[in-house]
């Protein structure tokens, strides 16, 4: 059968599924009212087609993991956000909805994704800085106070205490009267990457895979419709790692994360399909659609000819997406509303399912009211103005889009073969060897820029004078002072007893062999903090140390 034989009978098969969800408009049209057609495909034989890239929706997904894409509904637009105390983030979050923002996005500060409550020690100095403090349900309750969440779905950045925030969302839906088989979002929940790329580790890898394994088999009985992993390749890159090394040390963790969850007794096609991901978007438009399009297809055979993946949905790398942090500049920082509008523009044509877009003055303080409007304002662009979501993969086919894709995969595989041979991505980070090849790959980045080999705009080349910054959003020590009150009026206000029998419940679990999730949620709503149930597991699974490589 002939690529053009086989587009008319997958035509046909999405004309039917039309008739529920239909696409956005019809037709699509340029402004010399040329039709864009759903997806392009070439009119000569293409040895491979097939196998390398098909059809949108279908095996290998290298075209996108929905058939209609963004005809049908555009990405969700997401604005990353949080700081300060729960009532400061909640009116941030009401601010973007109101804004267009289609999902939320939550920022924790260091003390909540350590386990650390606001009057702990080591959270001096910290409290609410690069996130908000959440202690406990009563901080997450006024976090989400007004905001349905039956009708939102929200993605929480928390890896080590994912299990304790998630636990404290399923409990505030709970109190909306939404049970949790009806709230949607992701929690990100990937400890691998924070061994070698991020830092907000507690737990050895161990005793961490044994909570994730545990969210997962909750979460399929539970909370069906929650993504319960975000297998995160956006701080690999912005440690220092190539595009390459992004998606393979990313797939490696996924292959690590499905290998645990068979081992603790889960069938692969019941937990894959809520396995989700999260790439980075960097300034070189071709290679990072290139790189999103590597992905799909690599991950989508790692599942069906490694794991036995039969659900379509198991064999989908399904992504959210974050323009490059590590690429704004404080200088010239206007410069950096171009870059995350290249770096938005990749993420869109390389298929994302959700997109978050950084702010212009993000590397000089958190981001302002205009500055997070502007950000926002740079997706909506390109999603009603610039016609890049009016065809499906509209850049397959380029010699160099093509090109590029399968040398990411060959060099990507290449690395995925290595830390098998390793004994997996667990073993290879003890042994230090991700970290090693990122802070080589970060390393040869920051010398080609001293040599002038690697322009940065308005850094090494197009300089001007400046003034100092003005207008920026800055935390003040008051908010550790109140956080602090609140808690302590808190602990002072809810039954100590039920506290300590729900803590002493999960101690006795933590010790077992039980699922930790029921008896996270028990302690969750009887107001533990978030400290004292981070204090139960640092107490039996101990912390994890460094390896330190050179």
């Amino acid at each position: 059968m002939s690529i053009q034989e086989k587009k008319q009978k997958w035509n046909e098969k999405v004309a039917k599924s039309l008739a529920k969800s239909p696409e956005r408009m019809d037709p699509f049209l340029t402004s010399s009212t040329i039709e864009f057609e759903r997806c392009f495909t070439p009119d000569f034989e293409y040895p491979g087609y097939d196998e390398t890239l098909g059809l949108p929706g279908e095996y290998p997904y290298t075209r996108g993991v929905q058939p209609t894409m963004y005809r049908g509904r555009f990405w969700t637009m997401r604005q990353y956000a949080g700081f300060g105390t729960a009532k400061e983030s909640n009116e941030r979050y009401k601010y973007l909805l109101s804004a267009g923002q289609t999902g939320l996005s939550i920022a924790f500060d260091l003390p909540t994704q350590m386990g650390y409550d606001s009057d702990a020690g080591m959270s001096l100095g910290e409290v609410g800085k690069v996130g908000v403090a959440i202690d406990s349900l009563a901080d997450m309750e006024i976090l989400f106070d007004g905001i349905p969440l039956d009708k939102v779905s929200t993605s929480m950045t928390i890896n080590s205490t994912a299990a304790i925030l998630l636990c404290m969302y399923i409990a505030v839906a709970e109190k909306q009267g939404v049970s949790a088989d009806k709230i949607s979002g992701t929690i990100q929940n990937d400890i691998l990457k924070e061994y070698m790329a991020r830092g907000t580790y507690i737990y050895p890898p161990k005793e961490s895979m044994r909570i994730i394994t545990d969210i997962f088999a909750y979460c399929k009985d539970h909370v069906p419709k929650w993504n319960t992993i975000s297998i995160s390749g956006y701080h690999i890159r912005e440690a220092g790692s190539s595009a390459v090394q992004e998606v393979a040390f990313t797939l490696a963790d996924g292959i690590a994360y499905v290998d645990a969850a068979i081992k603790a007794g889960l069938e692969v096609d019941e937990f894959a399909p809520r396995l989700a991901f999260f790439f980075n978007s960097h300034n070189n438009l071709f290679e990072e659609v290139a790189k999103f399009r590597a992905a799909r297809r690599i991950w989508a055979r790692i599942m069906k000819e490694r794991f036995g993946a039969k659900d379509p949905k198991s064999q989908m790398l399904r992504f959210h997406t974050q323009t490059a942090g590590c690429t704004l500049t404080a200088q010239q920082p206007d410069n950096n509303i171009m870059r995350v509008t290249i770096q938005a523009l990749a993420a869109v044509l390389g298929g994302t399912q959700s997109l978050h877009t950084n702010s212009r003055d993000e590397a000089l303080a958190l981001p302002t009211e205009d500055s997070v409007r502007i950000a926002l304002r740079t997706q909506q662009v390109i999603a009603y103005e610039s016609g890049a979501a009016d065809s499906v993969d509209p850049l397959a086919g380029s010699f160099l889009i093509e090109s590029l894709t399968d040398q990411i995969e060959k060099a990507a595989l290449e690395y995925i073969e290595k830390i098998d041979s390793l004994g997996g991505a667990v073993e290879a980070i003890s042994r230090g060897f991700q970290q090693k090849e990122i802070q080589d790959s970060a390393y040869a980045y920051q010398k080609d820029i001293e040599k002038d080999q690697l322009i940065i705009v308005g850094v090494n080349k197009f300089t001007v004078e400046e003034p100092p910054p003005a207008g920026l959003l800055k935390v003040k020590e008051e908010v550790e002072i109140s956080q602090k009150a609140s808690l302590a009026a808190m602990k002072a206000g809810r039954n100590e007893q039920a506290v300590q029998e729900a803590l002493a419940l999960l101690l006795t679990a933590a010790k077992s062999t039980d699922n930790l999730m029921p008896h996270i949620l028990k302690a969750v709503k009887a107001y533990a903090t978030l400290g004292e149930i981070a204090d139960v597991f640092r107490g039996v699974f101990g912390k994890h140390t460094e390896t330190v490589v050179l």
